[in-house]
């Protein structure tokens, strides 16, 4: 089921199934949210609960019991109830299921509520725990953006660029996308990334930590315009496409991919929260839309 929200200046979709996010529209007209193509990939902003990333084998210790999950987990492929809608939010909640407890033995409650903004729009996770042993999880986001934005660019007409002067190193996958234990690549040198689709062909992800900046550009070079993300909840970032795909997902990430040494013991995940019974955890990313120069 879609909703749609509407202010002044924009319309947006919200879908139950996954809770996305999955169309943002300005005034003009102009899509700025990746549609889905199977021939490159039929996501579009799915969100990441209650993993980031790959386990170490599909599996993972929880209580000393192995469970299994998919990439991701498994809220992206869950259909989710609209508790709350105005004209211009949506709040959509996600809770344990019988199929939801044979991955992860957890009773939670995650909201998400999407928020149109002036210029742009905000997407809160609530995540809260109604058990009576503490929940640990993972969460993130994977919002595709189209790139390039209009006919007659190319991919290569964008950089990412960091508010603060970055130096920073990308971590690196193994092909069965576990994170390589100490291996990193030198990738931020003064806080701007030139788009190349032969970076990910070679890497897949570009994956950050511990950045001074909480906010990075997708522009165009010449004109300015892209959009702007506010990750300032998040401890993690990452740049994921497809070679030749005409979109750049642009991740906020508390959570990730397994080490290939780590124990497997979820609680052992980088990243990961622990709430407590009764607590509650809340965070936030936001896109901005760019019209023209920094």
């Amino acid at each position: 089921m879609l909703h749609t929200l509407s202010n002044t200046s924009l319309t947006a979709a919200v879908q139950t199934h996954g809770g996305e996010l999955v169309s943002l529209r300005d005034r003009s007209g102009t899509e700025y949210l990746w549609q889905g193509d199977p021939a490159f990939w039929s996501g579009q902003n799915p969100i990441l609960f209650p993993i980031v990333g790959s386990l170490k084998d599909g599996k993972t210790d929880i209580g000393g019991e192995t469970f299994e999950m998919g990439r991701h987990g498994f809220a992206r492929q869950s259909e989710f109830t609209p508790v709350d809608q105005s004209q211009d939010h949506a709040v959509l909640e996600l809770r344990e299921s019988p199929e939801t407890l044979a991955q992860f033995p957890f009773p939670f409650v995650l909201r998400v509520r999407h928020q149109l903004l002036t210029n742009g729009f905000s997407t809160t996770f609530t995540v809260e725990n109604p058990g009576q042993q503490p929940l640990p999880f993972c969460i993130g986001a994977h919002t595709a953006i189209r790139c390039p934005l209009f006919p007659g660019e190319r991919f290569e007409d964008y950089a990412l660029t960091f508010h603060d002067c970055e130096d920073a190193d990308t971590l690196l996958l193994t092909p069965q996308g576990l994170l390589r234990d100490g291996a990193k690549e030198p990738m931020l040198s003064g806080g701007t990334v030139t788009l190349d689709y032969a970076a990910f062909q070679r890497l897949d992800t570009l994956i950050f930590q511990n950045l001074r900046s909480q906010s990075v550009s997708l522009r165009h070079k010449a004109t300015g315009h892209g959009v702007l993300l506010d990750f300032h909840d998040f401890p993690m970032l990452a740049f994921w496409t497809k070679p030749g795909a005409p979109f750049l997902c642009m991740e906020p990430w508390h959570g990730c991919a397994a080490y290939e040494s780590e124990s497997g013991r979820f609680q052992d995940k980088p990243h990961v929260m622990v709430l407590a019974p009764g607590g509650r955890q809340e965070l936030t990313y936001s896109f901005s839309l760019l019209k023209g120069p920094a």
